[in-house]
């Protein structure tokens, strides 16, 4: 089977974008990135703006909780995917 010139190039275009995909997906950005621990901690809330709650957690990044109907002050327990900035209430 013969290739002409220009099927030739598009057969090395592809197989480029192939082995880089391929690279960036291995190397730069792994898969487990994306599966994160599971945390769940104790919390105040914070304030409560129309539905949406605020807390503080121990890896010090703020995070929302939506469709919160808790007061501030209240204590709850939620979780949250680590380095992640939004949280859900767990019931205990």
């Amino acid at each position: 089977m013969e290739f002409t010139s220009s099927q030739r190039i598009s057969l090395a275009f592809v197989g480029a974008f192939v082995a880089a995909g391929i690279v960036l997906s291995t190397v730069v950005f792994p898969f487990w990135n994306l599966i994160r621990d599971d945390v769940y901690e104790e919390v105040t809330i914070l304030t409560n703006d129309a539905g949406v709650c605020y807390v503080e957690t121990s890896d010090v990044i703020p995070k929302t909780i939506a469709n919160c109907s808790m007061k501030p002050g209240d204590t709850v327990t939620v979780k949250f995917g680590e380095g992640l900035a939004w949280a859900t209430i767990v019931e205990p």
